[in-house]
């Protein structure tokens, strides 16, 4: 006769910025998800300048806030939450999604099932149809929502905290995005496997802001940083930079960066100013409209090659960007602590030093 699958504690880590608009609805989801199961909700605050605290102040969870918000980043938002986590099982979203009922106990009866699995995702329904990047998501789930074994959990996933502590950390505080596929070569390297269910998980609502605008925030944000912080972080692991040379998205921007030092060379060579400036014109209509055809829209088109050159930028300027240690505890105030506790009775599960965190008055 089986065991019965695990239960709990789960810890729901939910990391945050500025999502007044929609924390109510994910906290809640949060806690009726953990109704029947066990454990609790940490609010990962990255310094968020609205009422995202104030509203999150309503409700049974923990809540931690970045001390220096010039740290934001995707990545030390989840590694804050989960250094004030204390379930053996780690859920992480964003506090613009609402969680499935139905998904934590699938995800830790596969778990039960098999031993080996380190995380589980589930499908991730875009709720923003109207957002040009956030439809194209929507249109093709299976390709970019594969079931079955992944190599990364993209919009969250279960874990369990022994695979976490078995490489170290659950994401890199020094990446501006991509951190759930560093996470998942780590895993992966451990010999740990990844897994998602064809159930709903999360419903997101992504952002608002105009297309065109949301590259340029992700531009001043750091977000753009992202690919070139992961080839840096990857460059002693063999393993871990082979995968990620391999990405389909990898070879794009690298393609245009060599693009643009040809350019450069065609710029500078002794050929008439004429044919100079012809072909300058020239080579960007001939890749948009093969990028257009591609993608059946010249929309799409347009928008996914200027992405793609400030992705590139980026790219640049994420992999000369100084690192700090992976592994050094996140600097942090406990706003509000586990409820039912005393605030002198919180000590999470954390293998930091407890100096880093300052509790407010």
């Amino acid at each position: 006769m089986s065991q019965a699958p695990p239960s709990g504690p789960v810890s729901i880590v939910i990391k945050a910025y500025n999502e007044a608009q929609h924390i109510g609805a994910c906290l809640q989801s949060a806690l009726r998800a953990l109704a029947d199961i066990g454990g609790e909700v940490v609010l990962a605050d990255s310094g968020s300048s609205d009422a995202t605290v104030a509203i999150a102040q309503r409700y049974p969870v923990r809540i931690v806030q970045l001390a220096h918000p010039e740290e934001r980043c995707c990545g030390i938002g989840a590694q804050l939450g989960f250094e004030h986590a204390s379930g053996a099982f780690i859920y992480l979203m964003d506090g613009d999604m609402q969680l499935s009922p139905r998904f934590l106990p699938a995800a830790l009866e596969l778990m039960h099932l098999r031993p080996t699995v380190g995380g589980v995702g589930g499908r991730v329904v875009e709720l923003n149809s109207g957002h040009l990047e956030y439809r194209a998501r929507a249109e093709n789930p299976a390709a970019r929502q594969p079931v079955g074994a992944v190599d990364r959990l993209d919009g969250g996933g279960l874990y369990r905290r022994s695979a976490i502590d078995s490489v170290g950390y659950l994401s890199d505080r020094n990446l501006h995005s991509y951190e759930e596929l560093e996470l998942g070569l780590r895993l992966r390297e451990q010999g740990w496997t990844l897994w998602r269910l064809p159930l709903e998980a999360v419903s997101h609502q992504g952002h608002q802001t105009p297309p065109y605008q949301l590259l340029l925030r992700r531009w001043h944000s750091g977000y753009a940083l992202g690919i070139g912080e992961l080839l840096r972080a990857s460059w002693r692991s063999p393993q871990r930079l082979r995968a990620v040379l391999r990405l389909h998205e990898m070879r794009v921007y690298l393609g245009l960066l060599l693009g643009w030092l040809l350019l450069g060379l065609w710029l500078l060579s002794p050929i008439a100013l004429a044919f100079k400036l012809s072909g300058l014109a020239a080579l960007p209509l001939i890749l948009l409209l093969a990028i257009s055809w591609r993608k059946r829209s010249l929309e799409r088109g347009l928008y996914a090659l200027v992405a793609w050159h400030c992705n590139s930028a980026g790219l640049l300027r994420g992999l000369f960007k100084r690192r700090q240690a992976a592994r050094q505890p996140i600097a942090c105030q406990r706003i509000q602590p586990a409820p039912g506790m005393a605030p002198e009775a919180q000590t999470p599960i954390n293998p930091y030093p407890s100096a880093h965190v300052r509790s407010t008055p």
